[in-house]
């Protein structure tokens, strides 16, 4: 039932890859486009008639594979496609889905609006029912609004016209795959929710459907490179969430590691009063676990040192929107290249397809949330992120819950405020952030804002940011983890940010950040214009470099309570020169050192 696609579609792979139903068309590629600086489209009738331009989807406006490369500020934009729903998909109601609109979308079909969403990291979907069907043609017409004023989690995207330190070039409307999918009319499978158990060696199978019809059974088939595992079925006519629970034999029981990835295939099935397969899915899942003893993280119930990379999922030519699915795999292979096992995906919901690679090649990764844009500049009540923020995580969390790469989860990320005597609005977001975390998923760590301000007590996990650049003196900083009183952020006049350390597992979540720039290194009096930038002093030479790099990296590796530690970062993002790699991802150092750099075993895998 899957249409053939043109030769010529960007991003031509399945954007589910945890959720697979068969039939589905590609709506990448072309579509007219035109921007509406002023917001006032809708009134001069852009919805309702052909646009002036042209777009390549699902790459932004301000990139270059979208075919436009305008950079300026945007308040709105709109997109106008006309597709032809395919007539094989007779019987069935067809599905439109968006990975993601930044900021807010609002879509038309056939005249017919179906569909708003605010928030530019996470998917929606249309339920054409009604408007178009299958053999219909139908014109979807989509309107995104980015407006840089006003709180909004826009994660790295600059509020002004030009790239600036670690602010970068804006994504406006659509950048992640859009296309149709056809499914049942009367009753389907939703998104499934897998959680591992490896104490009692089962998977816990969430399996929630639109509508519960008479003898309507799930079922769920595990099987691995041997056949079929275990069998596990329910009734579908009582519950809307039916719970499957799928528990491994021994002897086939295998868990999923960075050493081993395992993966189980996982079929899902919703079966009629006579057994007859109504709709169907494909799926896998990773049998792993995630525990805190102490102040270590356990990965399977064993200390695994988590050498963690920042990688902000940036390029060149497509700016959040990697140009094929082969460079999200090349960012993993880069990542573990140098030694590192994992990464913080830094101030964005990456596409789910990066998951998907990080999952079957075994690299550990931290969920974050884009939660930069929601400073006022009003004094001790400075940060004022809103409802939105708490929906787009709840919405990135259920995309993304049965992920086993994912080994913990951060809604928030820098929030800086000075601890006073009033509970303010960044104060209750943060607390709804992590209450809803740990609602949606009890299985991960959590930790409620990386580095600056802790303001929940209970957070599983503490950590810090610290840049300092003199392994000596990053030591001294470090030193007080054995006593309970580990470095904490602060604002620059001493004044705390964050509620007290209370012996939570506590890791230097983003550190080094080193500058180099080969280029202006090479110049006599080097580049200190503000063109190219980093942490600290710029090394004098690649060899200073390197031995930076060890001191630092020493220091963490060897305390004993330290569980792991984020370097930063992956790649230079233009201006920004302090990644291991440059921003086309050619190399900058010899990997091999900096491989052999981290690979020594951490004091925390070989003490106690």
């Amino acid at each position: 039932m899957s249409t053939p696609l043109p030769p010529d579609v960007p991003r031509p792979e399945y954007p589910r890859p945890q959720f697979v139903r068969e039939a589905w068309l590609n709506l990448n590629g072309r579509w007219q486009f035109e921007t509406d600086r002023g917001d006032s489209g809708l009134e001069r009738g852009l919805r309702d008639r052909d646009l002036a331009g042209e777009i390549v989807v699902p790459f932004c406006p301000e990139s270059e594979l979208s075919g436009i490369g305008d950079t300026d500020f945007m308040e709105a934009v709109w997109y106008r496609r006309t597709v032809t729903v395919p007539a094989e998909w007779a019987g069935h109601d067809v599905l439109l889905h968006f990975g993601a609109v930044d900021h807010d979308a609002t879509v038309w079909v056939n005249g017919t609006e179906v569909a708003r969403h605010r928030g530019g990291f996470t998917p929606f979907t249309a339920d054409l029912r009604g408007v178009a069907g299958p053999g219909d043609e139908a014109v979807i017409v989509v309107r995104a609004r980015d407006s840089r004023h006003g709180p909004q989690a826009r994660g790295k995207q600059a509020t002004w016209y030009a790239n600036t330190h670690c602010h970068y070039t804006r994504t406006t409307g659509i950048w992640q795959t859009v296309w149709l999918e056809p499914v049942p009319a009367a009753a389907r499978l939703k998104r499934p929710r897998i959680t591992p158990d490896l104490g009692s060696g089962s998977f816990h199978l969430d399996l929630p459907v639109t509508g519960n019809l008479p003898g309507h059974r799930v079922r769920a088939v595990l099987s691995d490179a041997g056949g079929e595992v275990v069998t596990a079925s329910a009734r579908a006519d009582l519950d809307l969430c039916p719970r499957l629970v799928l528990t491994v034999p021994e002897d086939r029981l295998r868990t999923w590691s960075p050493a081993d990835p395992h993966l189980y295939d996982l079929r899902l099935q919703l079966l009629d009063a006579d057994g007859g397969v109504v709709d169907e899915a494909a799926s896998y899942a990773g049998m792993r676990s995630v525990a805190l003893r102490g102040k270590r993280v356990l990965l399977n119930g064993e200390p695994v040192f988590q050498r963690l990379v920042l990688d902000q999922g940036y390029y060149p030519d497509g700016l959040m929107t990697a140009p094929t699915d082969a460079d999200l795999v090349r960012d993993i292979e880069l990542g573990l290249r140098a030694g590192f096992n994992g990464a913080r995906l830094h101030q964005k919901v990456f596409e789910e397809r990066y998951l998907y690679h990080a999952d079957r090649l075994g690299y550990l990764v931290w969920g974050e949330f884009g939660d930069w844009g929601c400073e006022t500049g009003v004094r001790d009540d400075n940060q004022r992120p809103d409802a939105s923020y708490v929906a787009q995580w709840l919405e990135a969390l259920e995309r993304d819950h049965s992920h086993p790469s994912i080994v913990g989860w951060c809604p928030l990320n820098e929030t800086y405020q000075h601890l006073h005597d009033r509970i303010t609005q960044l104060d209750d977001v943060t607390r709804a952030m992590f209450l809803a975390t740990k609602q949606a998923d009890p299985s991960r760590p959590v930790v409620d804002a990386s580095g600056y301000a802790h303001r929940v007590a209970e957070t599983d996990v503490y950590d810090s940011h610290c840049y300092e650049q003199d392994p000596e003196a990053f030591a001294r900083t470090m030193a007080g983890l054995a006593e309970d009183r580990p470095y904490v952020n602060t604002g620059p006049d001493g004044r705390p940010w964050s509620l007290p350390y209370r012996g939570q597992p506590y890791f230097c979540s983003e550190f080094g950040g080193i500058w180099w720039d080969a280029e202006a290194a090479a110049t006599a009096a080097g580049d200190e214009t503000g063109s190219s930038w980093g942490y600290g002093e710029r090394p004098r030479s690649v060899e200073e470099f390197l031995d930076r790099f060890t001191g630092l990296v020493d220091v963490l590796l060897d305390d004993p309570d330290m569980f792991g530690y984020c370097y930063t970062q992956l790649t230079d993002v233009f201006q920004e020169r302090n990644g291991v790699y440059a921003f086309d991802r050619a190399e900058k150092f010899d990997t091999a050192v900096l491989r052999r750099v981290q690979q020594r075993p951490a004091a925390s895998e070989t003490e106690g």
